[in-house]
């Protein structure tokens, strides 16, 4: 079994990483959140840099950037670019 270690994005990249995200799934805060299982209060305190996602949701973000392939690929490498 492979213990997967959680993304390590900074403050502001993180709330850019979710917007671009749920603009790229074609998704409005309120859905995006409905999807996390989160409220449109929290996706919106992420987005503008107020609070952070837990590390729960931050496996379900990665979940959703691994499900998007090439986009979501590219849009680790953009934050991320090691």
């Amino acid at each position: 079994m492979t213990i997967k270690k959680p993304l390590a994005i900074n403050q502001p990249e993180v709330g850019q990483i979710i917007r671009d995200l749920r603009l790229l799934a074609g998704l409005t805060q309120e859905q995006y959140a409905a999807t996390l299982g989160v409220t449109y209060t929290t996706i919106n305190r992420w987005e503008n840099g107020r609070s952070k996602p837990s590390p729960l949701a931050m496996e379900k973000i990665e979940g959703m950037l691994e499900e998007m392939g090439a986009q979501g690929q590219d849009l680790l490498v953009k934050y991320l670019p090691n």
